[in-house]
């Protein structure tokens, strides 16, 4: 592919400056058509956005002949669905994360594009953030030793309905979004520990609903494997109170610790004998532009992306694992 012109199913507010923006910015990539049920929000955001066509169904963009890729940014219950529609019509696609419901929903959409041959992309992407290349190359360089475990802590107060929109939200139904907000968020926890460290090959834990607030799981706490035998640990409160508020992940090694956030700061920290160092990297503005990037790059046959529909499947197998009480092989 030389041009790569796409359209988006389902732009919300992720498609508003995470993503939808960067289309236009990448060298020889162009945002040409979006759909939305709603036909008064699909209109102003073509507006308000330049793009140039924009439709009701979804049928209608993916067989527009001036669509040659899919970027599929709706709630997790239609990825499979939209993503299959649109390899079987020949065109690549980009899927937001969590990837589909669940793991069996992602084999699924894996199969079709081993049948096919058309290429499927997920959007974790911190695996192209310099915040998380960051952490990565710490790692990579052995400045904490060897990685002994890891250890993840996220307590957060109740959502506001504000949050969704509507109330409880689609992130906390699971027959929209496959969990809570667990789903939605260890998700990105989860792909990016296996880019850095490797793959986890066992994983269990305990999810409950504490505070009858919505449907879903709002406390889950696990402990996960890796192949080279770091361990890891890992609780995410959503009931907690505004003084107990934290989101860390901390990596304990040989030779030292690395503390980093995935959500509420920029800082990395750096433990060891000789002293304490202090890395502070900025997001860009889009935050999903340099794995868009790279994935302009692997269309035209010049460069790999890094989040594939592979490695989005098995952050959702991890999921699966935690809150189904499974533990993996």
């Amino acid at each position: 592919m030389d041009q790569i012109n796409w359209g988006i199913i389902g732009c919300g507010d992720v498609t508003e400056v995470k993503s939808g923006p960067a289309f236009n910015k990448i060298p020889h990539s162009r945002l040409v058509a979006v759909m939305r049920r709603d036909a008064d929000k699909v209109a102003d955001y073509a507006k308000r956005h330049n793009v140039p066509a924009w439709y009701t169904d979804a049928d209608a963009l993916i067989n527009d002949p001036n669509v040659n890729a899919v970027y599929v940014a709706t709630p997790p219950d239609s990825h499979a669905d939209y993503a299959i529609r649109a390899m079987r019509a020949g065109k690549p696609v980009y899927v937001e994360k969590p990837m589909a419901l669940n793991a069996a929903e992602c084999d699924a959409m894996n199969r079709v594009s081993q049948e096919t041959g058309v290429p499927l992309f997920t959007a974790f992407y911190r695996r192209s953030l310099p915040y998380f290349l960051k952490v990565k190359e710490l790692i990579d360089q052995r400045v904490i030793g060897d990685i002994r475990y890891v250890s993840m802590q996220l307590n957060w107060l109740p959502p506001s309905a504000a949050s969704d929109n509507v109330k409880p939200g689609w992130r906390v139904s699971p027959e929209i979004s496959g969990g809570g907000y667990f789903h939605d968020l260890a998700a990105h926890q989860f792909d990016f520990l296996e880019f850095a460290l490797g793959r986890i090959t066992k994983a269990s834990g305990i999810a409950r609903n504490q505070a009858g607030l919505y449907a879903a799981d709002d406390i889950v706490v696990a402990t996960f494997d890796f192949e080279s035998g770091v361990l890891g640990t890992g609780s995410w409160c959503f009931t907690a109170s505004n003084a107990q508020r934290l989101e860390q992940t901390q990596l304990i090694g040989s030779q030292g610790n690395i503390t980093f956030s995935f959500f509420e700061n920029f800082l990395i920290k750096v433990e060891t004998a000789s002293g304490t160092d202090e890395y502070t990297v900025a997001f860009p503005e889009h935050v999903q532009q340099p794995l868009i990037e790279q994935i302009v790059s692997d269309l035209r046959g010049e460069g790999k992306s890094p989040s594939t529909g592979k490695t989005g499947a098995r952050t959702s197998q991890i999921l699966d694992w935690i809150t189904n009480g499974e533990t993996g092989f």
